[in-house]
């Protein structure tokens, strides 16, 4: 049973959800009772998670390209192209946001020299900020989106002096002993990013996430929540690690999770 200072949300949870048109809202209604997440900051008194809100990182910048977006963290700017064709080709507010965490609080996640993984990078924008603060970086996601995954990483890296990083193919919950054999690949840090949404890849996701998860790892997720298929893949990560809300954005509905192993 998780040791919890306060339930990660009220009793009942009412929230605009996303729909098909800008006019139209939907609500859905959600009763996590039996959800028992954690929340822990460092400099919090309170015990409750810290609310931020999203910078504008964003940089403009006149460009012929329209999927182009200009960003700047850690001091380095960085160009991400987009893709429209694939959801895992566009920066969502969950990669904003974790990748703005990581770049405040490298004293309480200090990646430089440390083994990460991220599972569906997407553009690959959180996983160049890890690089650029100095971790073995190993970015991950399904086939059809590592060419662009690929080429942002590349591009935004290859200058710098760091730890080359390196892209390759993961599907959640298939072939992870044989690509990926623990008795080879072990990571300090899990990342990932509003890879939990409307789909139908949540078991393998969870799956995937028990398997790199090992003692000593930490696992750092950042999602927006949008429906309760949000909140009950939550309620399942409560049930297996030991989960903690380290940050809120309310303004994006975006929340910061760190999970780890529970000690037997």
């Amino acid at each position: 049973m998780i040791s919890a200072q306060q339930p990660p949300f009220p009793n009942k949870i009412q929230r605009t959800m996303d729909c098909q048109s800008e006019e139209e809202t939907c609500e859905e209604q959600y009763d996590p009772e039996n959800c028992s997440c954690s929340s822990e900051h460092a400099e919090s008194d309170t015990g409750s998670p810290v609310t931020l809100k999203i910078l504008q990182n964003w940089v403009p910048r006149v460009s012929h390209y329209f999927d182009k977006e200009h960003y700047t963290y850690a001091g380095h700017q960085i160009v991400i192209q987009e893709s429209i064709e694939h959801f895992g080709a566009v920066v969502w507010p969950g990669a904003l946001a974790l990748s703005q965490y990581l770049e405040s609080n490298q004293e309480q996640f200090n990646l430089k020299d440390k083994k990460v993984l991220e599972i569906g990078a997407g553009t690959g924008l959180l996983s160049i900020v890890a690089c650029i603060l100095g971790a073995h970086v190993t970015a991950t996601d399904l086939p059809e989106v590592l060419e662009n995954l690929s080429y942002n990483i590349s591009r935004n890296t290859q200058n710098l002096n760091m730890h080359k990083p390196e892209v390759r193919k993961l599907v959640w919950g298939e072939g992870l002993n044989e690509d990926f054999p623990l008795s080879t690949y072990h990571y300090d840090f899990i990342l990932a990013t509003d890879v939990v949404y409307h789909h139908g890849a949540l078991d393998p996701l969870l799956a995937t996430m028990v398997y790199f998860c090992k003692p000593g790892t930490v696992l750092l997720w950042a999602n927006k929540f949008r429906f309760s298929t949000d909140y009950e893949f939550l309620e399942k990560v409560c049930n297996i690690f030991n989960t903690t809300i380290l940050a809120e954005f309310p303004e994006s509905n975006v929340k910061l999770l760190k999970a780890t192993v529970r000690k037997n």
